[in-house]
């Protein structure tokens, strides 16, 4: 395994996918937003690595890697399909009774994230922003309040941002938010591309629409339509035997036991949105929220449409 020549060619296609990412600001707006938001934390990490790790990188550093983190301890095996357990059971008990055992690694400390503003001043067409602060992690109770939150938000078609800005205003063709999850911290972020003339106009309005969303709690329509949402989001990726698998593997790993769907849909429903208010609060508070541009903008500018929410 791991034949030398054969890393060598893995490292130059890797090397040929970060100079790809480079010229994809719409992509790497997203590492550039981690890097500045998470500091020298491995969630601020850059996916692909940085050139010069991965140029260093021989067959004793993977071969290392492996021995580390491949082991019977880190390792979940799951299935889903037409199978029975029996069988499966005992085709990996032979499969990976080699596999080495070692002590399981705690990992890194919690983050600690940074608010401000970052800007890559390049020669682009559109301004590419991205607004963040922690979320809920993946075990959290309040998780699920805050997927209603993220829904309401920038979630689809149909959220405040999106209606706000492209379809009431045509301020931008792309925004929307997003939520990520990890086992100590998570990340609700708001991606935007518009023009060097519009970007001051839409950082406000985003600014905005956070502040609303702390200050005001949502209609029970806008409550219904974001339960809605998500809980027909999360039952259509059920039908789907990849995602019921990859859900079996995450439910194992974050809470060492199977969480039924039925019981995902109760507690959705049982958000109210005085819960999703009272989170927002939290979330959207100043010292927590980073912002990261790259395009054609001063960070003086986007300093100024900030400050005049």
């Amino acid at each position: 395994l791991f034949d030398p020549e054969d890393i060598e060619k893995e490292k130059s296609v890797v090397l040929q996918e970060i100079n790809l990412l480079d010229d994809s600001p719409d992509d790497y707006i997203h590492d550039y937003f981690d890097e500045n938001h998470w500091n020298d934390h491995p969630l601020g990490y850059p996916v692909l690595g940085r050139r010069a790790l991965v140029e260093s990188f021989g067959r004793d550093a993977i071969v290392g890697f492996v021995n580390d983190h491949y082991s019977g301890e880190n390792v979940v095996l799951t299935a889903a399909g037409h199978l029975k357990h029996d069988v499966l059971t005992e085709l990996v008990s032979r499969a990976f009774c080699s596999v080495h055992s070692h002590v399981r690694r705690n990992g890194s400390a919690p983050p600690e994230a940074s608010a401000g503003i970052s800007v890559l001043n390049k020669d682009l067409e559109q301004v590419h922003v991205i607004v963040g602060c922690p979320a809920p992690h993946s075990i959290s109770p309040r998780r699920y309040a805050s997927f209603l939150l993220n829904a309401v938000l920038g979630g689809s078609m149909s959220s405040r941002l999106f209606q706000e800005i492209r379809e009431k205003r045509g301020l931008a063709y792309a925004i929307h938010s997003y939520l990520t999850s990890y086992k100590d911290t998570g990340l609700l972020g708001i991606y935007v591309g518009t023009s060097g003339d519009h970007v001051r106009d839409v950082v406000g309005l985003i600014f905005d629409e956070l502040l609303r969303m702390t200050n005001v709690s949502l209609t029970e329509r806008e409550l219904h339509s974001a339960r809605e949402l998500v809980k027909g989001n999360f039952l259509l990726s059920m039908e789907s035997t990849d995602n019921r698998m990859t859900r079996l593997a995450t439910n194992e790993i974050a809470f060492g036991k199977h969480i039924p769907p039925e019981e995902v849909v109760r507690q959705i429903d049982c958000v109210t949105a005085e819960e999703i208010r009272t989170l927002a609060g939290e979330m959207f508070n100043p010292s927590a929220i980073g912002l990261a541009a790259i395009g054609p903008i001063a960070e003086k500018d986007l300093t100024l449409s900030i400050l005049k929410c």
